[in-house]
């Protein structure tokens, strides 16, 4: 008898007992040999006073098996609630997360008939640290925060995924030209890595036009690799377009342990009416199965689902008049893909995974750069005492605030250089950047930084925070100015 794999698994909220009752139906009847543990999450725990929606003997059960199989959950709406899937993300250290996005034409629609790729998110940082502060009356900040090592992580993760996949290119999406440091790494990062996989064809992509050009002409794709903000809302078009997001599995790798997921949500309003589509969950499960070493169990999972999908046996989300031969519910659905397990796909494609194909990456190292700060950043919130907002009475007042001979170079407004030199027409907030150098950029200490803040705070101004200006081996670390 084979010994059982141990699982973590969660039954979540809206329609997630429904649909995960009916994933577990379909494995253990393929074959899978699981030793599963359940655990409460999502909107009971919250409403027991627990703003993270997991117990701590829920994450023994996860650190423990180290495979979670997660349906969906409900986050209640107001403030002080953290979204669970960040949080069980980057405590675990799931960095990357993996969304395979395909076509089933002619049994789903879709415009894209061709469309066969994969979305590699980075899963840990970039704005979704969510450190956020509001800092004045009107602006409020979300911190990008982009690292070095979270960008090799990611980037060797995809380029590795598509070898074990037998994928042809790897194309990675980012904003530098707009955000030159931040994506700027993140870019930087792929290039380098890419030039030890000369087997597989590498481009970039800005952002936008990237978007545009995936949702045109997806068949052009074929891994996606992408900062976490990106990946996360491109995955769920990436997956509309093959013909619903409800079709959609999710893989949140980390190392040595990993989550699987429907990527869509909870749907509490179809709860409890036997109508919900399991197809997402079930697929996110598949993608366990290769991870835990079944993959045999996954192919026959994998097959029986499509096999189906082309008998026409739909659920309502997908059924249409004159493809689909019958409409069926969740539980139905389930039984409908177990009667054809064994069975194999003839119009679409079968799949095969082999042996399994588990993906290790290298890991990371930092080599330490020469450190030197040379000026600062102060944040001001200010206006004048009528109300109004003008940066050359601002910057008329802190030229008289100096130090040790550091004098103010400009003053920026949500980013805009407004003084000196800035124009009438632009509209400024009551939010600042004020930034301090010595003329020749010459190394400035601490000590230097605060004896400055003291003489600007002496002088009635109100700091929000400050920003250390530094450079790396002689490269500047910080941005210009828009229009410096």
């Amino acid at each position: 008898m084979s010994v059982k794999t141990p699982i973590t698994v969660a039954h979540g909220d809206g329609i997630g007992p429904e649909i995960m009752d009916a994933t577990i139906k379909i494995l253990l009847a393929a074959g899978a040999q699981l030793d599963i543990e359940e655990i409460e999450i999502g909107e009971k725990v919250y409403m027991k006073g627990n703003s993270a929606g997991i117990a701590p003997e829920a994450w023994d059960s996860l650190r423990r098996t180290k495979v979670f199989l997660k349906a969906p959950i409900t986050t209640p709406q107001g403030g002080g609630f953290k979204s669970l899937n960040v949080t069980t993300r980057k405590t675990l250290g799931l960095y990357a997360n993996v969304r395979p996005c395909i076509s089933y034409h002619p049994y789903v629609s879709t415009k894209h008939p061709k469309m066969d790729l994969v979305i590699i998110r980075e899963n840990e940082e970039d704005l979704y640290a969510g450190i956020e502060h509001r800092q004045t009356d009107e602006v409020t900040q979300c911190l990008k925060l982009i690292s070095r090592p979270g960008c090799e992580k990611i980037v060797r993760y995809a380029f590795e995924y598509a070898l074990a996949y037998g994928r042809k290119k790897v194309t990675c999406f980012t904003k530098d030209n707009i955000m030159k440091l931040t994506d700027g790494l993140f870019h930087k990062v792929f290039d380098e890595i890419a030039t030890e996989y000369p087997q597989i064809e590498n481009e970039h992509w800005i952002v936008d036009i990237g978007a545009a050009k995936m949702a045109d002409t997806p068949e052009n794709f074929d891994v996606i690799v992408m900062p976490n903000l990106y990946g996360d809302v491109l995955s769920d078009i990436a997956a509309q377009i093959t013909g619903s997001v409800g079709l959609a599995g999710s893989a949140n790798i980390g190392d040595g342990i990993a989550m699987f997921e429907a990527i869509h949500g909870s749907a509490p309003r179809r709860a409890g009416q036997n109508l919900a589509n399991p197809s997402g969950l079930l697929l996110g499960a598949v993608q366990m199965l290769v991870y835990i070493g079944q993959p045999e169990v996954a192919e026959k999972v994998h097959n029986a689902w499509l096999k189906t999908m082309e008998d026409g046996v739909h659920t309502y989300d997908i059924f249409k008049e004159g493809t689909s031969t019958e409409k069926v519910g969740t539980k139905e659905f389930a039984e409908a893909v177990v009667a054809r397990v064994g069975q194999s796909p003839s119009k679409l494609n079968a799949v095969k995974y082999g042996s399994g194909k588990q993906i290790a990456t290298k890991p990371v190292s930092t080599t330490k750069a020469k450190k030197e700060t040379v000026g600062v950043d102060i944040f001001l919130h200010w206006t004048e005492a009528d109300g109004q907002k003008n940066a050359d009475v601002l910057g008329e007042e802190l030229v008289k605030c100096t130090h040790n001979g550091m004098k103010l170079k400009m003053i920026t407004n949500r980013g805009l250089k407004v003084y000196p030199n800035g124009f009438a027409e632009t509209f400024c907030t009551d939010h600042w950047r004020c930034r301090y150098q010595k003329p020749d950029e010459a190394p400035v200490s601490n000590a230097d930084i605060i004896a400055l803040m003291n003489v600007i705070d002496k002088a009635g101004f109100d700091i929000i925070k400050t920003e250390n200006l530094c450079t790396f081996d002689g490269e500047a670390g910080f941005s210009l100015g828009q229009g410096q």
